[in-house]
């Protein structure tokens, strides 16, 4: 697709003019935006032809590459047959049917009963909803509270926000929804209780269980957790215990425990589901991005069977719903990335992988400004430090980060940054030469950024 200077600069134009950007400031789209027309495999091309290995999956949702043969053959072949119809009330579509019977086999334990959306934030919301009237068809309308954990995100919609525990998304939109109680986090390099993690003995579990005594446990209905947070605090991965110490409070307050994996399911961190990695389930596990592969928006809240048999009564059906939920053509898309998934073994590539690409950010320390590196499988970041050595950070006026991110940019990198955390979520499909690429593109920009801002 070529353009003349002329059409480049019209699009430009109204780019900034008629789109309010997501989570963007004025001056970065008007100094440098960035306008992509087409995508192939793990790559990008912009409206002047020139190509980008994108290391972050269009937000982690291009998780097989772009143009994938298997997923645009499905999408055509539905178009063909039935582009929508509505899941309301007692009406069905094939794929809808199918996907929800695929999620019910590779999902974790007796997770079975899928409600479809259209976003994670809306995945998040629905599973908190549907505790709540989990609780209320049981006889306890007094469990409304939602516990949800300091540096956690969970969606940009208000019941996602009122469960986020970040002050960022928070702080424009308070007072937010009533019921909604911070407790501890597991962010163990930063944490809270200012201990030791090798000697702490997991006391943010014992504080957590206070803090449900104190609630009181009859008025708690849900739990929301990521089991390993995301990008904005670089994926912290909790100590071995935590998790099953989670399940084990939620199982003795009669709290139902919700599993937000949007950004960590489907492969990323080696298993499909993030919760294997600890050999614990959730009640209602919530789904999105690369879910689909990208191609059509679609999340689901799934649920296990002793919360859906209590919806199955006549005149106590779940109160909710969506238009365009399970979507006709996002399910068949849905169906099929879930196919190149399997057939490829892609999470067990991802496993092999993300092992590689730790160990080739490992030798970035030699630049003097890395200093944390976390994550596991395919999601990793980056830690940029003054003094990696004391720990000392940048000033967050000098925004290192961004000056990384935009180096990266023009040399045909598309890298993300939450502040000095540069952060790594790139399609499973990515190879190893791939990354041997993008770390030496870092390194390189990491010395540039040494030579600009250490005097």
């Amino acid at each position: 697709m070529n353009f003349t200077e002329n059409e480049k600069k019209e699009l430009l134009g109204d780019a900034v003019k008629y789109i309010i950007p997501h989570f963007a400031n004025y001056k970065l789209i008007t100094d440098e935006p960035k306008i992509f027309v087409r995508g192939e495999g793990c790559y990008l091309y912009d409206i002047n032809g020139k190509r980008y290995l994108d290391t972050f999956a269009s937000l982690l949702t291009t998780i097989c590459g772009h143009q994938r043969a298997e997923v645009d053959q499905a999408i055509r072949e539905q178009l063909d047959d039935l582009e929508f119809f509505p899941n309301y009330v007692d009406t069905f579509t094939v794929p809808l049917i199918r996907l929800a019977s695929k999620l019910a086999d590779i999902t974790p334990e007796d997770l079975s009963a899928s409600f479809f959306v259209n976003s994670g934030s809306e995945a998040n919301e629905t599973a908190i909803k549907m505790a709540r009237q989990y609780h209320f068809e049981r006889g306890e309308p007094s469990r409304y509270k939602v516990l949800f954990r300091r540096y956690s995100y969970h969606g940009t919609t208000l019941g996602g926000v009122s469960a986020t525990g970040l002050p960022w998304f928070r702080e424009y939109f308070e007072p937010l929804l009533p019921g909604f109680i911070a407790t501890h986090s597991a962010v163990c390099h930063d944490c809270e209780l200012q201990l030791d993690p090798g000697s702490c003995g997991l006391m943010c579990l014992k504080m957590i269980e206070r803090q449900i005594q104190w609630e009181g446990p009859n008025k708690i209905a849900a739990f929301i957790m990521d089991p390993i947070p995301g990008s904005n605090i670089g994926f912290p991965v909790p100590k071995d215990g935590y998790i099953q110490g989670i399940r084990a409070l939620c199982d003795k307050y009669g709290i139902l425990l919700i599993f937000d994996e949007v950004q960590t399911g489907f492969g990323k961190t080696g298993k499909m589901f993030a919760c294997e990695h600890w050999n614990v389930a959730p009640d209602i596990l919530t789904i999105g991005k690369g879910f689909t592969g990208g191609y059509i928006p679609l999340a689901a809240a799934i649920a296990k069977e002793k919360i859906y048999s209590v919806f199955r009564r006549p005149g106590h059906e779940f109160r909710s719903g969506s238009t365009y939920g399970g979507h006709t053509i996002a399910c068949a898309a849905t169906l099929a990335n879930i196919k190149v998934i399997e057939e490829n073994q892609l999470v067990k590539r991802a496993a092999e992988l993300g092992d590689y690409l730790k160990s080739k950010l490992e030798t970035l320390r030699q630049t003097g400004i890395v200093g944390r590196i976390s994550g596991i499988g395919l999601l990793q970041a980056v830690f940029i430090m003054k003094d990696a050595g004391t720990g000392v950070a940048f000033d967050p006026s000098l925004q290192v980060g961004n000056f990384i991110r935009e180096y990266c940019y023009k040399n045909g990198f598309i890298i993300r940054n939450n502040g000095d955390i540069i952060v790594f979520a790139p399609a499973l499909i990515i190879t190893k030469e791939q990354i041997d690429e993008t770390t030496d593109i870092l390194e390189k920009a990491l010395r540039e950024a040494v030579s600009r801002f250490i005097k």
